[in-house]
């Protein structure tokens, strides 16, 4: 259902050339099988998962190959095809800080075959039990598909012991260039709606809001033709302003409502779900899928035929640029994501992982056009103009964390909330002096992150040297403790001893029998005596 609905609206706030339409001229295309793929064992917010395969096994399309490590946060990983495990060591994966993870490489035997490895489908879900639909969502390792990657399962299942007052559907997609939320809205719209009715029979919210930015009326109108029925789903064009497909700005547009800093949606009775999770979740539980493919966006002048593409997880970049026609002359930046919050990569080498909505393939003209940090712009000094500050949707103060984390003063940088720093590239994209503002807020994260694990690790070292110190002092009391115990039983042993000697003499005296033994006693030493003298 749709209604005129009343909008608020958020601080700061940029208007990029988003640049949408270079994909959506075509339908979304499922890619052909790659010859292998690399698959990360860790696509999540939370620890590793165990590798449960070795060199040389065969799997299934949808076999479990990594699981959850024993009560850890995660979510498992599946084959996305069948075939034969290859290498499992460190290779390059799509990241910000561009380190090695352990990866596993499958070698694909054209096959696709799931053997006996899908999970049982549950087409008529609403006579599901809730707890065996949240088990489901973990076996299938689903994670939020809008960047995030937070399990899917701890995220419903606490919001739904907790209680919804307001689910909201992230399908805003405001950054330039990406578009595969906008065809997926389009062209699998029931498949979507299904995955929205499983999270209502789930958190069982008074409202369920679809916040979408106004400069996709076709995703906006099919939408609402399939939720008429659903009286308490609206469909909600929002103004399209970068970046409203934040959570916390989205829940503001919506709702009105103000995340507070360091707090989460939860707290405002409030849980926002990413539109493409939504459908993976109807893949999980209707169909029985395990997360092991996504649709996602190729596109830039960089490449041949901009579209979106259906791929499987794992599947090497090389392999996605080849399925649009390879690249053009114009290749020259590529970046995980768009140019506003993208990760620049080096090249073509790594997979795409579950967190990938875009690779974007550009010239570096069009990145300057762009206002990008990727541009790789001359870096000019700071003007104090302060044109940062008001376009932070967080309302912080970019400048000063600038500052702060040139001299290295994370102490001060974390005063100034740097937590609340969202990396959307809305300060970058105003600064006149081309600084990479976000890159060195994300900078001052990973070292305030390496510093808190320091003192983790140094607190968790003066806790076993304490502890250790005070096994050592208990052992020493109790060995003392148990030397007077003996003591004191030596003593009381003799004192008995004593005792009974005595009382043994005294009897001797009065007893005949026992003198003439002792008399007896006392000749045999005397002779014994006077032979050893005469010997002599």
């Amino acid at each position: 259902m749709s209604n005129k609905r009343k909008f608020w609206t958020f601080h700061g706030g940029v208007h990029p050339e988003f640049q949408k339409e270079q994909s959506t001229t075509q339908p979304i295309s499922p890619i052909k099988l790659p010859k292998r793929l690399i698959i990360p064992v860790q696509q999540h917010i939370g620890a590793p998962t165990e590798v449960l395969v070795s060199t040389g096994d065969t799997v299934y399309k949808g076999q479990l190959i990594a699981k959850m490590a024993d009560g850890q946060l995660g979510a498992p990983i599946h084959a996305p095809s069948s075939g034969m495990i290859g290498k499992i060591e460190k290779q390059t994966v799509p990241s910000a800080s561009a380190l090695n993870a352990l990866c596993i490489e499958l070698e694909l035997d054209g096959k696709d075959d799931w053997g006996e490895s899908q999970l049982e489908p549950y087409p008529d879900f609403a006579r599901i039990d809730n707890e065996t639909l949240v088990k489901r969502i973990e076996e299938a390792g689903l994670v939020g598909l809008g960047g995030a990657a937070f399990p899917s399962h701890v995220k419903i299942g606490s919001s739904a012991k907790h209680g919804i007052e307001t689910l909201v559907i992230n399908a805003a997609e405001c950054e330039p260039y990406i578009s595969c939320d906008d065809l997926l809205m389009r062209e699998r719209t029931d498949e979507l709606i299904t995955g929205i009715r499983i999270l209502l029979q789930l958190l069982k919210p008074q409202q369920c809001l679809v916040g979408i930015e106004d400069n996709k009326p076709e995703a906006i109108s099919t939408m609402q033709r399939a939720t008429k029925s659903l009286d308490n789903v609206h469909i909600c064009a929002i103004p399209t302003l970068y970046p409203s497909g934040g959570e916390k700005q989205l829940i503001k547009i919506l709702t009105g409502k103000e995340v507070p800093t360091g707090g989460i949606p939860l707290d405002l009775n409030v849980l926002c779900h990413n539109v493409a999770t939504s459908y993976a979740l109807y893949k999980a539980v209707v169909k029985g899928e395990p997360l092991i493919s996504r649709i996602l966006t190729i596109t830039g002048d960089g490449v041949k035929q901009p579209q979106n593409i259906e791929a499987l997880i794992g599947t090497p970049i090389s392999d996605l640029i080849a399925q649009v026609g390879g690249y053009t002359s114009q290749a020259q930046r590529l970046i995980m994501g768009g140019p506003m919050m993208g990760i620049p990569l080096k090249n073509d080498n790594s997979p795409m992982v579950k967190a990938s909505n875009c690779f974007l393939v550009a010239s570096i003209t069009s990145l300057q056009q762009a206002h990008s940090i990727h541009a790789s712009q001359p870096q000019m000094p700071c003007i104090r103009c302060g044109q940062c500050m008001q376009v932070c949707p967080a309302k912080l103060l970019p400048q000063q964390l600038y500052w702060h984390t040139q001299a290295k003063d994370f102490e001060r940088v974390t005063e100034h909330n740097l937590n609340s720093c969202i990396e959307c590239g809305c300060c970058d994209f105003v600064c006149p002096s081309h600084i990479p503002l976000v890159s060195y807020f994300r900078f001052a994260k990973s070292e305030i992150r390496a510093q808190d694990v320091a003192v983790k690790k140094s607190d968790l070292s003066r806790e076993r040297h304490d502890f250790l110190e005070f096994r050592k002092e208990r052992e020493k009391q109790e060995r003392d403790e148990k030397r007077q115990k003996h003591k004191e039983a030596l003593q009381k042993k003799k004192a008995a001893m004593a005792a009974k000697k005595k009382a043994t003499g005294e009897k001797e005296a009065d007893d005949p029998k026992a003198a003439a033994i002792k008399a007896a006693l006392a000749r045999a030493k005397a002779k014994k005596t006077e032979r050893a003298r005469k010997k002599d």
